[in-house]
């Protein structure tokens, strides 16, 4: 792998994942899918890592997924799978037996906050500025958010997060149960890495069952939001909405979904 794109550092039973593409914002490519996975797989197999903990680095936690790596795998003739990355990382996250703590600031869009709904403990820091922005973009929430979300924050107020696509700010999400606790930018990984190494101090095998036991209820329908997302994705994708999304993000201007309402009025 050309590029450190997830760095591992290893402490006290605590395992630090830190998405390193900060010149992107840490917005996903294929090589930070695979890396995220792999490292997510080795802590689930290393009886030696207790805890840990994801955060980004830079400025951001994550931008979400780099389209531009979309326009490198449909490019003619490539045999490239632009959603594989993103599907082992679901299976490792959602397989991973550990405890799994977020230290999320700056910019989290898209992956970069349905992946903190995965997550056991989410600590943010005051500039957090989190998106969901999957209804403007013409598609359908993913990594099982329809079912994560809406677990830890309520029905209601995850309907009005996921239809508004609106921006989270620190006080929001702890507000409305994103977050645990809101610290410091300059104090945020400080404190998230203090109570991953508190957790640590436990024995690994009563780790593992708790978080097996918490989350027993919750596989069977985990299993089934992704499904239904995929299934939805897979009809969205294309979609005359989609590509005026697109468009007008390219052409950095509003989307105007009003004529495609009119337009299939009319016919």
């Amino acid at each position: 792998m050309s590029e450190n794109s997830v760095i591992r550092e290893f402490d006290d039973g605590v395992l630090l994942l830190t998405l390193n593409r900060p010149e992107k914002k840490n917005a996903f490519n294929m090589s930070q899918w695979n890396a995220f996975s792999d490292a997510l797989n080795a802590a689930r197999e290393d009886d030696s890592v207790a805890a840990v903990v994801v955060t980004g680095a830079g400025q951001d936690f994550s931008a979400g997924q780099d389209l531009s790596d979309f326009s490198t795998a449909f490019a003619e003739g490539s045999d490239v799978d632009p959603g594989a990355g993103y599907q082992s990382t679901m299976d490792a996250l959602f397989s991973l037996d550990k405890p799994l703590i977020a230290a999320a600031k700056g910019i989290g869009v898209g992956i970069g906050a349905t992946l903190l709904f995965a997550c056991d403990i989410v600590y943010v820091g005051q500039s957090v500025r989190l998106k969901l922005p999957f209804v403007s973009l013409g598609l359908v929430p993913e990594a099982a958010s329809s079912y994560t979300l809406p677990h830890a924050i309520g029905s209601q107020r995850a309907a009005e997060l996921f239809y508004t696509a609106e921006w989270i700010d620190a006080e929001r999400a702890l507000e409305v149960g994103v977050a645990a606790r809101v610290y410091p930018d300059d104090e945020l990984l400080a404190a998230a890495l203090e109570k991953a190494k508190m957790i640590a101090k436990h024995p690994v095998s009563a780790l593992r069952a708790t978080k097996q036991t918490l989350m027993a209820p919750h596989r069977d329908a985990i299993k089934a939001a992704r499904a239904a997302e995929d299934a939805g994705m897979v009809a969205q994708a294309g979609s005359p909405a989609n590509i005026e999304a697109i468009k007008a993000f390219l052409e950095k201007r509003p989307p105007n979904f009003r004529n495609l309402r009119e337009r299939a009025e009319e016919e």
